[in-house]
């Protein structure tokens, strides 16, 4: 009997030295990880010039010349009609043929007001919101590349050096240049007296005039108008005069179409107007609702987007959730295709199947974030069972090769802190739990074919793209993943494992690597 106790005791002492040693290899990595290697700087990430690049644009601009203005010419209607006046007008056009399939033999335009979709007694507040958010729109997408820059008159010829766009449709120039363009044709918005216009409406104009004061008048008139269109290339623009030549680029593109969310007429965040929850399943009922319980305890009405591909699916209802079914075993970046691509809120939130919302997940602190810079998506941390608390951020570079393809570079660590928030920083990559601009995560995408091991992929897809943050201080607690050894798996759990974590020679892994052999033209990988 003595010997079976001290047996039982021998066994139990065993175990404890062993969590013991456990905890104080978590507790030493931990140290490890989080330890700074260099000091950060704090910059502003609002794309913007400043005062003082704003100031020496408009000093480069050229002052108009009053002695021109007294230069007499006439307008052409039909071309001046087409410049850009800043301002649209919804009209159709009426009358014409009131007879069966008239609008099938002769076409006309109609035209719809689309503010008769709301109440006069809401329709003020409606323009206020979208003001409001075409505003915040604009800040993110305009860029000091946009810009108008002219080159100095260093030679007989100024220039614009880039800012120039075209829409597909008309492009006023404006300065004192001679062109010859490639993709479009020229004309004159008026004809000035004593210039003789040769070329008009091809591709290469002369313009000539014993009278130089005429001369740099009609150049004020000369437009550019995109012929062979393509929705994103530049037109290269070449000028000659006297020996001395000058080449400028226009952008030819569609105005971007901007995508605006209604969220409301409250001054705070409304979290639930503004953010939806998705999540991928796989098996883990249980956990899975666990995580859904503790949503509802901080964010009883936000809605909750679940991509599941379980071979046997349960039900999962309640108010504000939304359950997809997969096929099985369709795979992890599929479902996170499937669960973003049903969100309709400004922001999507990320998070695994197994994570658990705590006082400390304030969606509210990632939500300002976003709103107050050009952030396109920042995460949080992940607290595990033991006490470590993780970011996982990443920088993401690429060392061009020659043809066996360039190298990727992973490291632990980010560019530099946010100014206004001294918890949060510009990285590349982040965890497994992060809030993101909706249309942002949308464009980049995840690849379908990374079923089962995949993350830091959709970072890589989106590098260039993607503009990312990371703050330390909103925290979701991880269910613990210990398992001790006296106990026993479930058959979930034991098919689940053999999915989630399969072996490095197996075909996921080969997958993973193939795709950035060749779908993203790298030879190799580097990482910490």
């Amino acid at each position: 009997m003595s010997l079976c106790v001290a047996g039982f005791r021998m066994r139990s002492l065993r175990k404890t030295v062993l969590l013991a040693i456990l905890v104080s290899v978590v507790l030493v990595f931990a140290l490890l990880h989080s330890w700074p290697t260099r000091a950060y700087s704090t910059v502003d990430v609002w794309q913007r010039l400043g005062p003082p690049g704003e100031r020496l644009l408009e000093e480069k601009l050229p002052e108009p010349d009053h002695q021109l203005s007294s230069i007499p010419f006439h307008v052409r209607d039909g071309v001046a009609s087409l410049l850009a006046r800043n301002g649209c007008v919804c009209e159709g056009e009426s009358g014409g043929v009131n007879l069966p399939f008239a609008q099938l033999l002769f076409p006309r335009v109609s035209a719809h007001p689309l503010h008769t979709a709301f109440d006069a007694s809401e329709l003020e507040e409606m323009k206020k919101r979208r003001a409001k958010e075409y505003k915040s729109f604009q800040s993110r997408s305009k860029t000091p590349a946009d810009a108008l820059i002219i080159a100095e008159a260093n030679s007989p010829l100024q220039y614009p050096t880039q800012g120039l766009e075209s829409r597909h449709t008309f492009l006023s120039i404006l300065l004192q240049l001679n062109i010859t363009a490639t993709l479009g044709v020229l004309n004159v918005a008026a004809e000035v007296e004593e210039v003789k216009i040769n070329g008009d409406g091809e591709m290469h104009m002369t313009l000539s005039s014993t009278l130089l004061p005429n001369l740099n008048r009609q150049l004020q008139f000369v437009t550019y108008t995109n012929t062979l269109f393509h929705p994103s290339t530049a037109d290269t623009v070449q000028f000659e005069s006297e020996g001395h030549q000058a080449v400028f680029s226009i952008k030819i593109r569609h105005g971007v179409t901007p995508k605006l969310y209604n969220t409301g007429s409250k001054e705070e965040y409304n979290v639930s107007a503004l953010v939806t929850i998705a999540t991928k399943t796989f098996l883990r009922y249980e956990k899975l609702q666990n995580l859904i319980d503790s949503i509802r305890r901080y964010y009883p009405t936000i809605t909750i987007v679940i991509a599941d591909d379980s071979e046997n699916p349960k039900a999962i209802s309640g108010p504000y959730i939304e359950h997809y079914i997969m096929p099985f075993g369709k795979g992890w970046f599929a479902g996170r295709n499937l669960a973003v691509s049903q969100v309709t809120t400004k922001y999507v939130l990320w998070v695994d199947d197994d994570f658990i919302f705590t006082a400390n997940t304030r969606l509210e602190k990632l939500v300002d974030v976003l709103e107050k810079t050009t952030l396109d998506l920042v995460g949080g941390a992940v607290r595990e069972a033991t006490g470590y608390t993780a970011t996982y951020r990443q920088t993401i570079s690429i060392e061009l090769g020659e043809e066996d393809g360039d190298c990727l570079h992973m490291r632990r660590g980010f560019h530099h802190v946010i100014e206004g928030f001294p918890n949060c920083v510009v990285t590349d990559g982040v965890i497994n739990f992060f809030l993101a601009r909706t249309d942002k995560v949308q464009q980049v995408g995840f690849d379908p074919r990374l079923a089962r091991v995949a993350h830091l992929e959709f970072f890589i897809d989106g590098l260039g793209s993607l503009h990312v943050g990371s703050c330390d201080d909103v925290i979701i607690n991880h269910a613990t993943k210990i398992k001790l050894p006296w106990t026993s798996q479930s058959e979930s759990d034991k098919t689940y494992a053999k999915f989630r974590y399969p072996p490095a020679s197996s075909d996921a892994t080969r997958t993973k690597n193939g795709l950035l052999f060749f779908k993203n033209r790298f030879q190799c990988l580097t990482h910490n």
